[in-house]
């Protein structure tokens, strides 16, 4: 311990950081202008997109957290970041933003301050990548918390970023990371200095950033439920699962969990399912699946995240499926605490629902829900857009993704109309104060000129006169 502060030399350092980011964001802030603050952006993701580091960033990222795989996180990478620089090009985050005459008030976007981002080992670089854009768009400082596994990745990501800010006459101090070795400690110093906490990560992480004392945006758990029903195109529907659950090994927090499919298509779907690589496990087989993916209670590490061949190795299914399979999708009927096939499986597996119809299987996504991932979002493959409005009015979600693959879509993709992120907010339902996307409008705060106008003060007729012809007064 320091005897002078009182604090420990770990924590010492912390502080130190957050005080040079204060000072680089005083500075950043002072000079500020909508176009420096554009070029700080852009700076940072020709970082993250420029080809050779992309694929250095994708290969340390593998080797160190051993999740996912290289081809699909330079595809994310890159994806990610191109969407979110278009989402915030022509956002204005400096200076004047409104300015109504009618309500005479005049709004003037103001950075938040230094940005605390805790960031998750699924996407050592572009969940950064993404915080830092958004910080830098909106005027701040950033001080970016990764994972242990992912401290590798995120040291080579922020070199990246000081080389592009050297070229720029851009402080440094303005993107920084809490040192290896990373610790509780520090991370929770970090939460309790700065303006801001973002949050995406384990709900460990998440409680401990909306515990901390400061205002903290966070988001929610996923485990995505996808419906099927008898009018879908079942070949599209099988390609874009497929493609879905298997992007970056399933480490998204949108990759489907579970399908639930109604009978009348069932057997269709799983052969269209089987054309696209996904074997079909029999509900006679599952418990074999349940006590070799969570072997001890915990999902097995041989499983999360990995290849096919690595994952059907470490389930024992390489002799037992057809060759060229790519995912697994496994029968079963349990939801809850009891039956681990209903939560999130971080891994090549997919748990596979049969429904009498649709409104059973309405009902089977909202037990699920309950369940686990409440708030995150749910899918429908259907040709009857009125059942995707019936999802978003009945259940606990915040997001229905629509005949899409839910890994591309949920977080923004440039066929729909989301923002661009890695981080889902899930409402009330998940605990979170978001229910949309983060995205730059949470990395900034306005100053409101508040100017008299003409009295709009109305007659009590105006307002109590319907109510009072049917009650009285």
């Amino acid at each position: 311990m320091n005897a002078q502060d009182g604090v420990s030399p770990e924590i010492a350092e912390l502080d130190r950081i957050v005080a040079r980011a204060r000072k680089a964001q005083a500075a950043f802030e002072a000079g500020g202008s909508q176009a420096l603050y554009d070029k700080a952006s852009i700076a940072v993701g020709w970082a993250i997109m420029e080809p050779v580091r992309n694929r250095a960033l994708a290969e340390i990222a593998v080797e160190t957290t051993g999740l996912g795989n290289v081809p699909d996180k330079i595809t994310k990478n890159h994806r990610k970041t191109l969407g979110l620089l278009r989402d915030i090009a022509e956002v204005n985050t400096h200076g004047i933003i409104s300015d109504d005459p009618t309500t005479g008030i005049t709004e003037i976007a103001r950075p938040i301050g230094v940005i605390g981002a805790v960031v998750p080992s699924t996407n050592p670089a572009a969940t950064p990548a993404n915080n830092i854009i958004n910080a830098l768009k909106g005027g701040n400082a950033i001080v970016v918390a990764p994972s242990p596994k992912g401290v590798a990745s995120c040291e080579m990501l922020i070199g990246y970023i000081h080389t592009e800010f050297d070229k720029l006459g851009l402080d440094r101090d303005l993107v920084q990371m809490i040192p290896a070795p990373g610790s509780k400690a520090k991370t929770q110093r970090l939460m309790e200095t700065v303006d801001r906490v973002i949050c995406t990560g384990s709900q460990n992480n998440v409680h401990r950033a909306q515990s901390c004392g400061t205002p903290a945006v966070a988001v929610g758990a996923g485990n995505v439920t996808v419906i099927v029903d008898e009018t879908a195109d079942l070949q599209d529907a099988a390609a874009k699962i497929a493609a879905s659950k298997c992007f970056d090994n399933a480490t998204s927090c949108s990759s489907e969990n579970s399908l639930v499919v109604v009978d009348a298509v069932y057997d269709a779907f799983v052969a269209a399912m089987a054309a696209e690589g996904g074997a079909l496990v029999p509900s006679s087989g599952a418990n074999d699946i349940v006590a070799r993916l969570w072997p001890d209670g915990y999902l097995n590490r041989s499983v999360i995240a990995q290849d096919a061949d690595k994952m059907l190795e470490a389930l024992e299914m390489a002799d037992k499926v057809p060759e060229g399979t790519k995912f697994l999708a496994v029968e079963t009927d349990g939801i809850g605490r009891d039956h681990q096939l209903s939560g999130e499986k971080l891994s090549r597996v997919l748990a596979l629902y049969r429904a009498a119809d649709f409104e059973e299987a309405k009902a089977t996504a909202t037990r699920i829900l309950a369940h686990q991932g409440a708030g995150h979002s749910v899918g429908i493959h259907t040709g009857d857009d009125t059942r995707a409005v019936g999802l978003g009015r009945d259940l606990p979600t915040c997001r229905v993704i629509v005949n899409q693959a839910h890994t591309f879509a949920t977080g923004g993709s440039f066929t729909n109309g989301m923002p661009f992120s890695l981080s889902m907010g899930c409402g009330s339902w998940g605990g979170n104060s978001i229910d949309t996307n983060l995205h730059w409008r949470h990395f900034i705060q306005t100053t409101k000129i508040v100017r008299e106008t003409s009295p709009r003060e109305p007659e009590l007729d105006e307002i109590f006169g319907v109510y009072w012809s049917e009650t009285g007064r």
